[in-house]
């Protein structure tokens, strides 16, 4: 944009003193210059100092001889000084003032007449035509929400920052409509505006960006464990805890309460943790597991004219010598009813005693003891049946060869107990000869399903 440039125009006025004889001629510069009393002569005004927001839009002001230039900040400016004297030269004419001999230093008089100066000026002291400030004598003609700005012989109404002239009122300049100035949220004001963030952001230095706030390291709001992400954070619970409502605070996990498998016998929670625990007679094993100890080989609390039979969950003394009359121990648990005892004709000839033990709620059917004959005769038949202790009918005897039989439980046990089961072993051959021996079963059942 280029400002006008004003040619040169002289007003020339010529004074008579009746005292001397002498011609003071006054020059008046045109818009743009004023007079330089050192120089005597006109100078140009740098409206690129005086003039405010001289140009817009982003452009560099570059004072010019009378006026000045807008353009843009990329351009190149070469200044021909000889123009530039030539230009303050035809700005004004300097008037040759004669004085007489007798005080060639002294100033000149006032002028008895006065000048007259142009729209927008007045004559000073010195009879020189000056600005007139509008703004500051309260001459202009602004409105309450314009500002005032003086010119050389003029004034100007600009809107205050942030606000733009429609018609002859000035609005509000809504910042948050134009190309963004903020990174997340702009709210107008009047006049201006400011930037807000979202959540979990806070503004740069510069009162436009946003960034991230760390709130694991500014305030650890976690009860726990903090994990800062763009925006936000996240807690975590160390191992045995779980997160609240909140989402801040840690709460023991009730792992007892999870799941019913946790423990084969019973769980026992605790802060952070849970432990397994098993009846009496088990030892946990593998923190979860439980396994029955055996006390014959740990505490044996048995007599010595007794024997100690480990079962699930405990032990038993059973005596060494369990023969009864008119029996005779022979071997190690295995009793005999001698032949030369008329008694012994009716009863078995031997009695094995024997010990088991099997877990409470054992899946049925279940085979759970094999009996054997230890001694085959030739041309012999045996047959197998249960004696006595199946009353309830828990059990079923299975041969399973000439010599063998299989017990099978049929009927789901639960303990503690003990059943004394008498399994007979019939021995006939083809002479007529019949002969018997019974296994005395003890089974033992333990009091839990492990």
């Amino acid at each position: 944009m280029l400002t006008a440039m004003f040619l040169a125009a002289l007003v020339l006025i010529t004074v008579h003193s009746q005292e001397t004889e002498e011609t003071i001629t006054y020059t008046q510069c045109t818009d743009g210059y004023e007079w330089d009393p050192v120089r005597q002569r006109c100078k140009d005004i740098d409206e690129c100092e005086i003039v405010p927001d001289a140009c817009k839009g982003g452009m560099k002001c570059v004072n010019h001889y009378g006026g000045y230039l807008c353009l843009p900040r990329t351009a190149q400016i070469i200044v021909n000084e000889r123009e530039e004297a030539a230009a303050e030269s035809t700005s004004g004419r300097n008037n040759v003032i004669r004085r007489t001999p007798a005080d060639p230093q002294r100033a000149p008089p006032n002028p008895t007449h006065q000048i007259q100066c142009a729209a927008g000026y007045e004559q000073s002291d010195h009879n020189v035509c000056q600005d007139i400030d509008e703004c500051a004598t309260g001459t202009h003609n602004c409105r309450a929400d314009q500002v005032c700005v003086n010119l050389r012989g003029s004034f100007s109404c600009q809107c205050p920052p942030g606000y733009q002239k429609r018609g002859d009122q000035c609005v509000d300049i809504d910042e948050c409509t134009l190309p963004p100035y903020c990174h997340h949220r702009c709210v107008n004001t009047p006049g201006s505006y400011y930037c807000q963030c979202n959540a979990g952001f806070q503004l740069a230095s510069n009162n436009h960006t946003c960034v991230d706030i760390n709130e694991c390291d500014a305030n650890n709001p976690c009860a726990q464990q903090c994990y800062n992400i763009l925006g936000s954070f996240i807690c975590q619970c160390n191992p045995g805890f779980e997160l609240s409502s909140d989402r801040i605070n840690c709460e023991d996990t009730d792992e007892c309460r999870t799941s019913s498998y946790i423990c084969q016998y019973q769980c026992v929670n605790e802060p952070g943790k849970f432990s397994c625990v098993c009846p009496e007679g088990y030892q946990v094993v593998g923190g979860r597991t439980c396994q029955d100890i055996n006390e014959c080989e740990t505490t044996n609390e048995c007599r010595e004219d007794e024997i100690c039979w480990n079962y699930h969950g405990g032990f038993r003394c059973y005596p060494r010598n369990p023969c009864q009359e008119p029996y005779v121990l022979t071997s190690e648990n295995r009793c005999v009813c001698p032949v030369s005892n008329a008694i012994c004709r009716e009863l078995p000839y031997s009695v094995v005693y024997k010990y088991m033990s099997i877990r409470s709620d054992r899946t049925v059917p279940s085979d759970i003891f094999q009996i054997q004959a230890t001694t085959i005769y030739p041309n012999t038949i045996n047959t197998f049946r249960i004696k006595s202790g199946n009353e309830n009918g828990e059990f079923y005897l299975r041969q399973t060869s000439a010599v063998s039989a299989m017990l099978v439980l049929v009927k789901s046990l639960s303990g503690p107990r003990e059943h004394i089961v008498d399994l007979e072993m019939l021995t006939v051959n083809s002479l007529n000869y019949r002969t018997s021996s019974v296994l005395r079963l003890t089974i033992i059942v333990g009091p839990y399903a492990f």
